[in-house]
């Protein structure tokens, strides 16, 4: 719990009575017939008010990659390390002298100005579900009564999720804060991962899924141009990327809006009931977020990327990575604070075998076009500036090569918590900058190690979350958002 003395001026008053103004709060409340579960949403807004830093990030694109990439096959390559730890793929210049990348990301590299790498981020989980809790999350412990099989509400709230009730007051808009997409991230055995969602914040607080990529237990990658199979199981794929297919957080009182929109028409019409709707009910902000989902014409635009012109789906991809990036720049075009994409279902960058052949003609390519594309896009408009883009997984790979003649038909790399590389690039991010560094081997951190706490305080600070923000539980006690500093050396 922090002392009263570091919480901000608003967020300490709620310990030492009641001002006026949530008085008038309070009161409203009645007026407006709204109910006394809105109070947490009036809660909110009043602790968000006060000083903030001067981030220069309005919106965040974190990117996920999940199952983990590998740091000596992507952006901290090891060379002159011996075969079975530098692997089959050569190094390339960028643009930025003396840093290389893989040579399978020609496009990144000629970018290397507009983004900078972290290669020394560290925690000691070397297991899917308990490293996408502690990355999704920013805290390296895990929560007492932790299930990797199960999501609860103990769990840690995710960054996605205190990011949107933190930036919510710096919203011009009635839009929801933060929003992932294409998927949730579900295990081939059909259980969620944790991590995703607010845990003990409530389920008010859950970031909006935007579900338009359908779950496929053996598929992988970048359908339909690029998916695969890690196992060559044969498994047809043909899954259709649509959106919207929205699913909202629980206890907004409309639920009637689940399920899958696919059509335009089927949207207009939502629409005009809604906007109908809208003038003869009070809605609070919350519940306005799920109306304005459905009602702005920005937002229609957004999630119909399937449609988008020749022009950015030549420059994206036509497989859902592109469309997943394309839709995240034009939802933080729209006024969303916080964008997290899956970049692939659950694991789909885990690695352990077919490697080589897999990362390169699978996983760069689109991986390479799609990120560059969003660079450009942000960057041509001046928008990079505002926009902070993160790439990060779950963990990194093992150093030593292996090969599980059982599964795979060529060789891999394990899972490995011990160090990763994670791509920064805008919202002041100093580009063409390397911060950390790994050992000979790309086992562990060598200079500057980076926690998964440094990670988040660094996505809030680019933000302007001051460090002193908290959120309240239902017996309104404070917790504090930030958990270490943000990483040195970045901005």
């Amino acid at each position: 719990m922090i002392p009263k003395s570091r919480l901000p001026t608003s967020c300490a008053q709620q310990h030492t009575g009641h001002s006026r103004r949530s008085a008038l709060q309070a009161g409203a409340i009645g007026i407006l017939g709204l109910g006394m579960n809105h109070l947490a949403g009036l809660r909110q807004a009043t602790a968000s008010e006060g000083s903030r830093p001067s981030g220069k990030a309005k919106s965040c694109i974190f990117i996920f990659l999940s199952g983990g990439l590998s740091q000596h096959d992507s952006f901290d390559m090891k060379p002159n390390a011996p075969d079975n730890i530098r692997g089959e793929f050569k190094p390339i210049a960028t643009k930025t002298p003396g840093l290389q990348i893989c040579e399978h990301l020609p496009k990144l590299a000629q970018r290397s100005h507009l983004w900078s790498l972290c290669r020394s981020l560290t925690h000691g989980s070397n297991e899917h579900s308990a490293a996408h809790h502690i990355m999704l999350t920013g805290h390296s412990d895990l929560p007492t009564g932790f299930s990797p099989n199960n999501p609860s509400r103990s769990d840690h709230a995710s960054i996605a999720a205190i990011a949107g009730y933190a930036m919510r007051s710096k919203q011009q808009n009635n839009l929801p804060p933060s929003v992932v997409l294409p998927e949730r991230l579900v295990h081939s055995s059909g259980r969620v991962i944790p991590g995703q969602h607010a845990g003990a914040m409530g389920p008010q607080h859950d970031p909006w899924m935007i579900e338009a990529s359908p779950f496929h237990n053996t598929s992988y990658g970048a359908f339909p141009e690029y998916g695969f199979d890690h196992q060559d199981r044969g498994k047809p794929d043909s899954r259709l990327f649509q959106a919207p297919q929205l699913s909202l957080p629980d206890g907004l009182g409309m639920q009637s809006v689940h399920g899958r929109l696919a059509l335009l028409d089927s949207l207009n019409r939502q629409r005009e009931n809604l906007a109908s709707y809208a003038q003869v009910e009070n809605f609070d902000r919350l519940r306005q977020g799920a109306v304005s989902l459905l009602t702005e014409s920005a937002v229609h635009q957004a999630l119909d990327v399937t449609h988008a012109d020749d022009k950015h789906l030549d420059r994206y991809g036509r497989n859902s990575f592109g469309w997943s990036l394309l839709m995240a720049r034009r939802l933080v075009g729209a006024g969303v604070s916080l964008v997290q994409v899956n970049l692939g279902n659950d694991e789909t960058w885990d690695t352990h075998g077919n490697a080589f052949p897999h990362l390169k003609n699978n996983l760069f390519p689109p991986t390479d076009q799609a990120l560059s594309a969003l660079l450009d896009d942000l960057n041509s408009t001046g928008e990079l500036d505002e926009t902070l883009v993160v790439v990060a997984g779950e963990f990194g790979r093992a150093p030593q090569i292996t090969w599980l003649e059982k599964h795979y038909k060529l060789p891999g790399r394990d899972h490995w918590g011990a160090v990763q590389s994670v791509l920064f690039a805008g919202g002041g991010i100093r580009g063409g900058n390397v911060i950390g560094k790994s050992d000979a081997q790309g086992a562990y951190p060598a200079q500057q190690p980076v926690k998964p706490e440094n990670f988040a305080a660094t996505l809030y600070d680019a933000m302007g979350i001051p460090a002193t923000a908290a959120w309240h539980d239902a017996e309104n006690r404070p917790h504090h958002i930030y958990s270490g500093e943000p990483i040195a050396g970045l901005f």
